[in-house]
């Protein structure tokens, strides 16, 4: 995908028929947590490529997470890196551009081969060969290179000493590890022969998989890394088309477990209804607006400017959480979600936490900017789900209520949507943002690094700290390079709170809400609050019945 972060899409593909699932649905599966009786997981996210070198999307990830291991990952219910395939990763004392990850001995892939530091040094460097557009090649941005300096031994060499942010990117849609004996170095491996060559070294295999209808996953008994042992021998991954069949499923107790992605209204009916479980946990899914700073309205930099600020100063966050999605948002008032390290509220502090119409006209009025703007506001009603329509009509309202607006609300489907926004055919858009790991440069970094479209830079087409152009900014770059490569946490975060204060100062995004992760189980199956965590991975091992 186009880099607003994996798993953004909500609509899946088409639903398997029920014949498939008849002999293993919820009700014919019994037992308890011991005796690892199999589970049914529904979804709407649908899967790109399971080979990681052809995905950055939610639903390969979540296939991903449960056949690759990772040099580090997560445990369930933490944000602290702990060693999987590798036994230990540090920066190197006498050059701290030198991250080195020892691997364990003795691992395998599930078809038999070795797991070594050629696998590891392979499996990055093909990701970067191949930068396949839908790929996660962008992760790697501040990997100069790797290599295995012996069996055991991975070498990486950054950009950039003691980089905090790298380690964290092993755990993401780059870290997956392969066999360099079935994959490929210059081509992405279409899924069924991945199933076929079987080389997965995490905690699961595969062992049904029919694209976006059916997956079946075993559990792999070779598996030595930070998740454990599966808890649960079976579990069969089912794909919607639509999120109404999902919940009319998991209401009928069809299937076990729904993850992603029910509507608001949806959740709220689960919630009650007898024998099914809502689970929330933490999330970090968020809803922004972003300015195309060349296009927008305004015939100045000081009016556009302006009218960003007059815009801050007139949604009203709450309101949209209640009204629309039921409190399963909650206002956001910095692009980096509450919760996070570092995490400040300046878009409250600049703006306030309520519409402030009188503040907005003065925004206006002091650039010489007449009202009412037209503001051309475009947003996706197949990407983001299904609520995003009410979303925007509201803050249509809420512009327009001030009278210092005219919204001209469009709305395009996701094919076109992606290709046209990265065209500057929109003035003023919606985005979304899933976190590629749990800390808060994975919030900033993408939407604030310096922008060359010939080469990299944030992905939004904001053209926000644009090289060469009156849109660059020298003094956020600084800021960024320096969180990156502050060992010291105190620090690290003062130099964060700057960077937020700045963002909302200049208004290149306007963050509106954060999200919760959100699954619905029947009753009897356990583990659903230990893997909703802030990393973002929904892990088959935490699950039982």
């Amino acid at each position: 995908m186009t880099h607003f972060r994996r798993g953004t899409a909500l609509v899946a593909v088409s639903a398997l028929a029920g014949v498939a699932l008849a002999a293993c649905g919820a009700g014919n599966n019994s037992g308890d947590s011991n005796s690892g009786a199999g589970i049914i997981v529904g979804t709407t996210d649908k899967v790109v490529s399971i080979d990681p070198a052809g995905s950055y999307d939610n639903g390969s990830l979540n296939v991903q997470t449960q056949v690759y291991q990772y040099l580090l990952n997560f445990p369930a219910g933490t944000t602290d890196l702990t060693p999987d395939a590798a036994s230990k990763c540090e920066f190197a004392t006498d050059d701290p551009t030198k991250y080195v990850c020892t691997i364990k001995p003795g691992l395998t892939f599930a078809n038999g081969n070795e797991l070594t530091a050629s696998d590891v040094a392979f499996s990055f460097n093909r990701i970067v060969t191949i930068n396949d557009p839908s790929g996660p090649a962008s992760l790697l941005g501040a990997m100069k290179s790797v290599e295995a300096t012996d069996d055991s031994t991975v070498t990486f060499t950054l950009n950039a000493p003691n980089d905090q942010t790298f380690p964290q990117v092993l755990v993401t849609s780059a870290g997956p590890i392969v066999d360099e004996e079935t994959y490929p170095a210059d081509k992405v491996l279409d899924d069924d022969a991945a199933v076929k060559a079987n080389g997965f070294s995490g905690p699961y295999t595969i062992a049904k998989y029919s694209k976006n209808q059916l997956a079946e996953f075993k559990a792999n008994p070779a598996y030595d890394g930070t998740y454990g042992k599966a808890k649960t021998k079976t579990v069969t991954m089912k794909y919607y088309a639509k999120p109404e069949n999902l919940k009319l499923d998991i209401k009928n107790k069809d299937i076990d477990v729904a993850y992603r992605s029910l509507t608001p209204t949806d959740i709220a009916d689960l919630e009650k209804t007898d024998g099914i479980n809502v689970v929330t946990g933490a999330g970090g899914e968020l809803r922004y607006i972003t300015f195309n700073l060349e296009t927008m309205p305004g015939d100045s930099p000081e009016q556009k400017l302006a009218i960003r600020k007059a815009m801050a100063s007139s949604v009203d966050r709450a309101d949209i959480a209640k009204q629309v999605y039921k409190d399963t948002f909650t206002p956001a008032y910095s692009m980096v979600p509450d919760g996070q390290a570092g995490a400040t509220e300046a878009f409250k502090d600049t703006y306030g936490d309520a519409p402030d119409a009188d503040a907005a006209k003065k925004f206006l009025d002091d650039a010489g900017v007449t009202a009412p703007v037209t503001i051309k506001l475009q947003y996706n009603p197949d990407h983001y789900g299904s609520s995003s329509g009410e979303e925007y009509a509201a803050i249509k309202r809420q512009l327009e209520a001030s009278g210092l607006f005219k919204v001209d609300l469009q709305s395009t489907e996701w094919v076109t949507y992606s290709e046209e926004y990265n065209a500057d055919a929109y003035p003023v858009f919606q985005l979304g943002w899933f976190p590629d790991f749990p800390d808060a440069d994975n919030y900033l970094s993408p939407f604030l690094s310096p922008y060359d479209k010939e080469k990299s830079g944030n992905f939004t087409n904001s053209h926000y700290n644009d090289l060469d152009t009156e849109f660059a900014d020298d003094e956020m770059t600084k800021l960024l390079d320096s969180e990156r490569t502050d060992g010291d946490k105190a620090s690290r975060e003062a130099t964060l709170g700057k960077i937020q204060e700045r963002l909302a100062d200049q208004v290149p995004y306007l963050p509106l809400l954060t999200g919760s992760q959100v699954a619905i189980g029947v009753d009897g199956i356990d583990g659903l609050d230990k893997t909703l965590d802030a990393s973002f991975k929904f892990r088959f091992t935490s699950l039982s019945k």
